[in-house]
């Protein structure tokens, strides 16, 4: 494993392996102990999965619209007699 560097606001990135392994995402809350002359980090929690398919995700009242959709129902009579 490399040597990382600290910033000067005491952060430093997790290799992405090592976030892999853990099931660290962005969200998750992770816990420093310090065991003698090391520190060790343990994964707390980590947020449920995203989806990665927006199916589904907007709610509407409308019907679906039948197969058989013809669009010159929607036309009223004035607009009937512009188009004609």
């Amino acid at each position: 494993m490399d040597d990382l560097s600290v910033t000067s606001k005491g952060q430093v990135t997790i290799p992405r392996d090592v976030r892999q392994k853990l099931g660290i995402r962005a969200g998750s809350k992770v816990r420093f102990r310090i065991v003698g002359t090391h520190a060790e980090l343990a994964v707390v929690s980590s947020p449920t999965p995203v989806r990665t398919s927006g199916a589904g995700m907007l709610r509407h009242k409308t019907t679906a619209v039948p197969v058989d959709f013809d669009v010159a129902t929607l036309l009223t009579p004035k607009s009937r007699r512009q188009a004609g």
